[in-house]
């Protein structure tokens, strides 16, 4: 890529959940665009691996469980003695619990990991990139979020007030971040293939597409990762210099559907 199109040039980011999925494709797709990426995963092989293929004088790996502060402390100063400084913060890492309906059958511990990881470690995923970024006056927090985070019904019970919740941090926290110049966003996917959903779901590949492209609002294109890295990397680039507290929904429209109305149905041979 061509120094005038790479949008991150000079950029460090750090990206939690970083070995696979949608962190994995945001890493490489940042990487491409001049950033430095501080990879932090409990995937260690996979992590590495990604490393190895963005390269090693643009990319570190660092073992992160979210939900053990020190990991995260370390994680971020790791960022700033290695490139020195730390620009973007992607609060990626997040799990979903097995897949019961019924709220009777879900289980107090599996409801608390969930919370554990996907909200306890967003939090201090942003707690200690505002550390070090509100001295510098500047910085880009996103999250990942969900369709979850505005719909019920979407996911489990756990995976919904996890979402919710990450939509209300990112409003908090752009609040209170904005008079030191920092911008607070995230992203909220509708479902793709990655590790999370087909464990989720139980289904791998092409046919959890055509199950979640039968349910989607927008035909005739598939959801990838690839397209959430592209929403990423807007957000986080000079090109959204004055957007923050959003939560930007890649969805195809389907979180502002209620398809039980039927409003607009056209005949098959239009």
């Amino acid at each position: 890529m061509t120094t005038p199109t790479r949008r991150l040039e000079g950029k460090v980011a750090l990206i939690t959940g970083a070995a696979s999925g949608i962190g994995e494709c945001t890493a490489k797709l940042f990487a491409e665009h001049g950033a430095k990426i501080v990879i932090a995963d409990i995937q260690d092989q996979l992590g590495q691996a990604v490393c190895e293929a963005i390269g090693s004088s643009n990319s570190i790996y660092v073992h992160c469980d979210v939900t053990n502060e020190d990991h995260i402390k370390n994680a971020v100063d790791l960022a700033v003695s290695t490139y020195g400084k730390l620009d973007i913060m992607f609060c990626n890492a997040g799990i979903v619990d097995p897949n019961k309906q019924r709220i009777i059958d879900n289980e107090k511990v599996d409801f608390e990991r969930v919370l554990s990881v996907s909200v306890t470690g967003v939090f201090l995923s942003m707690k200690h990139a505002a550390r070090v970024m509100v001295p510098a006056r500047s910085g880009s927090i996103i999250s990942t979020a969900s369709v979850s985070s505005k719909l019920g019904g979407a996911a489990s019970h756990a995976y919904c007030c996890a979402k919710h919740a990450v939509a209300g941090l990112t409003k908090n926290l752009a609040v209170e971040l904005g008079q030191f110049g920092i911008r607070v966003n995230c992203l909220s996917p509708y479902a793709m293939v990655t590790p999370l959903a087909t464990n989720f779901v139980g289904l791998e590949g092409e046919m959890l597409e055509n199950v979640m492209n039968s349910l989607a609002n927008l035909k005739g294109v598939t959801l990838k990762t690839d397209d959430v890295a592209k929403a990423a990397l807007f957000l986080v680039s000079d090109d959204a210099k004055y957007i923050s507290g959003q939560n930007l929904f890649v969805d195809g429209g389907f979180s502002i559907v209620n398809p039980s109305f039927n409003m607009f149905q056209y005949p098959e041979n239009l």
